[in-house]
């Protein structure tokens, strides 16, 4: 059993930086990431990665601003988030699989942990 903590969330304005952070208990997985909802819709890719099959994809919305990194001996990812925009407000949600094959890492329904999440909010 894997339990996720999630922290760093908060409240910034337009163009500034939030690091979050999530540490795993338990069992380590190859595959960790960081997906986000906003009300109505369905929970989306940020950023996943994964150990064992050295990949790493950001969605297209966050490319070039965000960057995730992982501490395996800690086993936690981190989220740090520079030049935020009003559209990246959400709930962060952080994510970690064992066992998930690389095709199925990109989209959240395939993910078997899950952590609490942590609001992001972005004011204009």
């Amino acid at each position: 059993q894997v339990q996720l903590v999630e922290s760093g969330g908060g409240l910034v304005q337009a163009g500034g930086s939030l690091r979050l952070s999530c540490v795993a208990s338990g069992s380590s997985s190859h595959a960790m990431g960081w997906f986000r909802q906003t009300p109505g819709k369905e929970r989306e890719l940020v950023a996943v990665h994964s150990r064992s099959r050295g990949v790493t994809r950001y969605s297209d919305s966050v490319k070039g601003r965000f960057t995730i990194s992982r501490d395996y001996a800690k086993n936690a990812v981190y989220l740090q988030m520079n030049s935020l925009k009003p559209e990246d407000t959400g709930v962060y949600y952080c994510a970690a699989d064992p066992t998930i094959i690389l095709s199925s890492m990109f989209d959240a329904r395939n993910y078997k942990y899950w952590g609490q999440g942590t609001q992001v909010t972005v004011s204009s």
